[in-house]
């Protein structure tokens, strides 16, 4: 079998590489990505190994980068993709890396200083100058009385009591949140002995921190006295109030603001210089950090595998131990000696013996991903266990496809597939982060061929868009019945349905080519007619799809070497299975060919036959099918019913009577023998991976364990009764395909009648068709592609999922293995 039907064959390599060119050689074996490496130092710590002190400077170097990569975001740049195929760069050139990586970190840290510097001096001056320009006017009260009170004014006249008292001034901006608090605090803990003038800003100034402008309130404040002005001061500091002198003349007022601005103008121009350095030194940290990124992360990658070797007794060589694919061991030997020709002396590999399972390897392609990738969610296959994906490719689309079945509904995602495949290779569409489109992308091909198959089923059922198409001539004829029966006026009205009589000669013509009549679309008992013939063809397909995994069962058995299993189990369950189930099928596909149109009206209930099957009964009321069917009947559930015990006993009593006689064999083995035994993965040694039964009590060599018969027995009690049981449950669950069917088409059709249809009659009653229908067809669109594609599409997708992953895979699929996960850059280069 090709490596898509069995995975493919593993061996346990050792390689020997030069301390010299150990590097060189593990960076090019994670470019090709052919090994997956065992540790051989899982005992020792992490901080402990050959490569750690290289490992933390590459993760300080990834630090560094992810502070650039901050302040590239931050700027509002976009670090491009890294362009060709980097290579890991040698160990010589990571201290050039870091030193250019530290450099620039610092140009950037001090830039990013002084700009934020210059900022905060812009902000402060732009804030002065707003506060002095506001042109803040202070109303001054006559007094009431000579003395002071808390209603007399802060402000006297001219040759008042006060006139020798000096009147001060606070001026600053506060941010707008404040303001109204601010002025509130200030009137109670002065007690009103002062005047505050508060204005909002007239342009927006630029926050320092965040770059985004915002508006602020400035305020002028005159009090008298220096407990007020120190009230004031602590009052304004808790606020985080920007405070700035104030000149009380007018024409110093002038002469400060027009210094301020021109000190505000010399630190834009150097703002706008620092800028553009600022940009130079971005512009840089986009060029190399992209390619920098990708070679420190494949040369960390190259030391943490490097720390999983062990080092050669004489430190002159590092010793590496992993699985590789035996196709690829050629490769892997030319790949090493290549890059060990430098250090003179040359990397060895060579196959060594090991009583592990092996890691599974199946190679797929864009088209076969999809469909392993449902094998593998419900368990990873065991070491050349038979793979399901090759039959999934057909039977999956099709199981979906016989609940989906509408040629309409087919088709819209067979062409959405087909967009997706046609596009597959543009950098945008492969690149769209959307998780619902990456979902939807990654199993393109499995969408086009469900879409093809519904396209196909869709045409059987003779549905488009739960509308009956006729493409050839009906097989009925109404006119034959009509001339050769006595419908009369008067009975035409008084029966409104008319019943069309296969046995009258000219009304049935044949059978229609290709799928139902279409005249079935009329009928009322168009429900009825598809419930039998629904259910029924789910049967089949199930029996006929649980044989066919119970088969492939066959091929795992004697892969293995074991022989006793097809005696044992494949034969005992294929005659259980068949000779109740698939009798059921013969009954149904043995009445479709033998019973006509004249007898249709006293045939045999298929149910009740296969009730008094089990009873051993008959019913006198529901004739035979064929001659001889009790006897025929009550030998095939007496075999079913021997096979139970043959299943329950017969593997466990082998391997019973063949550990005796292991036992009582001499315990010397031959060297060659051993060796056979290990290495060739076809070997009866390999059997022991087969089944859990098999390695009860036997955590290693299956054949030098102590063989404990009850876990045996046990492991063989509950597959026998999980297979018996199973095909009664499993063959009722196939009815699943009968129901979701006439779901699916019952959904159709009540969307069609309530949309459509009603819009239709609207149309023609109005006289306005094409005005209506264009809403009305929205909706139907709208509706068809959330309901019955994605939702409907979804149901039969998990339904179909189920069948695979419960009724066929478990009747030789254990999924217990795990993948080949090979040393390879792919992720790093992402």
């Amino acid at each position: 079998m090709g490596s898509m039907f069995r995975s493919e064959e593993v061996a346990l390599v050792q390689l020997f590489l030069p301390t010299s060119a150990a590097y060189t050689c593990m960076s090019q074996l994670g470019e090709l990505g052919l090994v997956e490496f065992r540790d051989l130092n899982a005992s020792v710590s992490a901080f402990q190994r050959r490569f750690v002190g290289d490992v933390r400077r590459c993760e300080e170097l990834e630090k560094t980068f992810m502070f650039l990569q901050e302040e590239v975001r931050r700027a509002g740049l976009v670090l491009p993709p890294p362009e060709g195929r980097l290579l890991a760069p040698p160990p010589r050139d990571l201290l050039r890396i870091q030193e250019e990586t530290d450099r620039l970190a610092q140009e950037l840290r001090d830039v990013r200083g002084n700009q934020q510097s210059l900022r905060a001096q812009l902000h402060q001056l732009q804030l002065h100058s707003a506060v002095l320009g506001q042109g803040h006017s202070l109303r001054l009260a006559a007094p009431h009385a000579d003395g002071l009170s808390e209603r007399s004014p802060l402000l006297q006249p001219p040759g008042g009591p006060h006139q020798d008292l000096r009147v001060n001034f606070v001026a600053g901006a506060v941010e707008p949140s404040k303001a109204a608090a601010l002025e509130r605090l200030l009137w109670r803990a002065c007690r009103g002995f002062l005047i505050a003038s508060f204005r909002e800003t007239e342009q927006q100034l630029e926050d320092p921190v965040t770059g985004e402008p915002a508006t602020w309130m400035t305020f002028l404040i005159s009090y008298w006295g220096e407990r007020i002005g120190q009230k004031i001061h602590k009052i304004t500091d808790c606020f985080h109030c920007h405070v700035f002198p104030f000149v009380e003349q007018e024409e110093g007022r002038l002469t400060t603001l027009q210094q301020l601005r021109q000190q505000s103008q010399e630190l834009q121009e150097v703002l706008g210089e620092t800028e553009r350095f600022l940009t130079q030194v971005l512009g840089r940290v986009q060029r190399l950090l992209p390619p920098w990124q990708v070679q420190i992360r494949k040369m960390k990658a190259v030391y943490l595998a490097l720390n999983q070797c062990s080092v050669s007794a004489t430190h002159k060589c590092l010793i590496a131990e992993g699985w590789c694919a035996t196709r690829d061991l050629p490769t892997l030997q030319q790949v090493l000696q290549d890059s060990s020709s430098e250090a003179g002396v040359s990397a060895v590999v060579h196959r060594i013996p090991c009583r592990d399972m092996p890691p599974t390897l199946i190679r797929t392609n864009r088209f076969t991903a999809s469909f392993q990738g449902i094998v593998d969610a419900y368990g990873v296959g065991r070491y050349q266990e038979v793979n399901p994906a090759p039959y999934t490719i057909i039977t999956f689309p099709f199981l979906f496809a016989v609940m989906f079945g509408d040629v309409g509904h087919g088709l819209l995602m067979f062409l959405f597939a087909l967009a997706m495949v046609l596009a597959e290779n543009q950098p945008a569409v492969k690149t769209a982060q959307n998780e619902i489109w990456q979902t939807f992308f990654s199993g393109r091909y499995l969408l086009l061929l469900m879409g093809l198959f519904s396209i196909y089923t869709g045409f059987i059922y003779n549905e488009c868009f739960s509308r009956a198409t006729t493409i050839f001539s009906s097989g009925w004829s109404v006119a034959a019945m009509a001339t050769q029966s006595d419908w009369s006026d008067t009975f035409l009205a008084e029966h409104p349905l008319l019943t069309l009589d296969p046995n009258v000669t000219g009304v049935f013509l044949g059978p229609y080519p290709f799928g139902i009549d279409p005249v079935w679309s009329l009928a009322v008992n168009h429900l009825s007619f598809l419930n039998s013939f629904k259910m029924k063809m789910s049967v089949i397909l199930g029996v006929t799809h649980m044989t066919f995994g119970v088969v492939l069962g066959v091929f795992n058995h004697i892969h293995f070497g074991q022989w006793h299993r097809l005696l044992l189990e494949t034969l005992p369950e294929l005659v259980f299975l068949l000779g109740l189930f698939g009798y059921l099928v013969f009954l149904v596909i043995y009445k479709w060919l033998c019973i006509s149109a004249a007898s249709a009206a006293s045939a045999p209930s298929i149910l009740i036959h296969f009730i008094n099957m089990f009873l051993f009964s008959r019913s006198p009321t529901n004739r035979l099918l064929f001659p001889g069917q009790e006897v025929v009947q009550s030998v095939l559930v007496v075999l079913a019913l021997a096979m139970v015990p043959v299943l329950l006993l017969g593997t466990p009593l082998f391997l019973h009577w063949q550990h005796r006689r292991r036992s009582r064999r001499p315990t010397g083995r031959q060297p060659d023998e051993d060796k056979s035994r290990i290495l060739d993965s076809s070997d009866t040694s390999v059997a022991g991976w087969g089944s859990d039964e098999e390695k009860a009590g036997c955590p290693g060599n299956s054949e030098e364990a102590e063989f404990v018969l009850s876990e045996v027995l046990m492991h063989q009690a509950i597959h026998t009764i999980e297979f018996c049981l199973g095909c009664i449950s499993n063959t009722a669950s196939y009815l699943r395909l009968w129901a979701l069917s006439l779901a699916h088409a019952q959904l159709s059709e009540v969307l069609w009648a309530m949309v459509m249809r009603s819009g239709l009659r609207m149309g023609r009653e109005w006289g306005v068709a094409p005005v209506v229908l264009v809403p009305v067809f929205a909706a139907f669109a709208v509706l068809t592609v959330a309901i019955l594609l994605v939702m409907e599409g979804l149901s039969a997708f998990l339904h179909a999922l189920r069948l695979h992953w419960v009724e066929f895979q478990n009747k030789f699929y254990s999924g217990s293995g795990y993948k080949l996960s090979p040393f390879t850059f792919t992720a790093e280069e992402e």
